[in-house]
């Protein structure tokens, strides 16, 4: 099995799992890009990746290679898709493989660059959730 794809640097992997509506992708990277000047996502717009597990995307990571794996990620999935918020699933593959989160456009960029410079934990973000799961900022 191939190991998921590399993001690029200081940026995070989001993965397209729903193909069900194209201009909501086209809009949610719009919406992401828009964020402000620096590019905070590595998109992966790959149909191999259509309805995959979060399950199999751990055991992909876990059988990569040390300098192959991805800490985390996020899956643009039906619900990113047709939510209002456009909440991403936040997926840690390192300390607790498996463990989720929401995260809307809004609050990814805290998020995405706090994770991908290692000024915070996964965990951090993903007990700061709110009842329904969903990362709304600290406070």
């Amino acid at each position: 099995m191939a190991p998921l794809p590399e993001p690029d640097d200081l940026t995070s992997l989001v993965i397209r799992v729903d193909f069900s509506d194209d201009a909501a992708w086209d809009m949610l990277q719009a919406d992401l890009d828009g964020l402000d000047d620096y590019s905070h996502a590595t998109y992966v717009n790959d149909p191999a990746f259509a309805d995959v597990t979060i399950e199999a995307l751990v055991e992909r990571d876990a059988s990569a290679a040390d300098d192959d794996k991805v800490l985390y990620l996020f899956l643009a999935d039906a619900t990113t898709m047709t939510d209002d918020e456009h909440p991403l699933l936040a997926v840690d593959l390192d300390e607790e493989p498996g463990r989720t989160f929401r995260v809307p456009t809004r609050w990814f960029i805290d998020v995405s660059a706090n994770l991908s410079l290692a000024n915070m934990d996964f965990e951090e973000f993903a007990d700061a959730a709110e009842a329904d799961g969903t990362f709304r900022g600290f406070g």
